[in-house]
């Protein structure tokens, strides 16, 4: 439940950020609506980093691998 309420959260300041932006005419207005874009593909940047950042980090678990070994007998 914690989880849902922090994503809530960032989407209503994410989206009250961009409707401000919207609003006082700061970044002009045909780059502001391309906003959700960028922020959709820079999370989809950042999904695919930390995949790769837990994959190079994968820990080896030696005595499992014995573990599964001997109980589908492969030796």
């Amino acid at each position: 439940m914690k989880h849902i309420v922090k994503i809530i959260t960032l989407l209503v300041a994410i989206s009250a950020v961009w409707i401000g932006l919207l609003e006082m005419s700061v970044v002009p207005r045909s780059q502001t609506w391309l906003l959700p874009i960028y922020f959709i593909v820079s999370l989809g940047c950042y999904g695919l980093l930390m995949v790769g950042i837990g994959l190079m980090h994968f820990p080896t678990c030696p005595q499992e691998a014995v573990l599964l070994q001997q109980e589908y007998g492969v030796t």
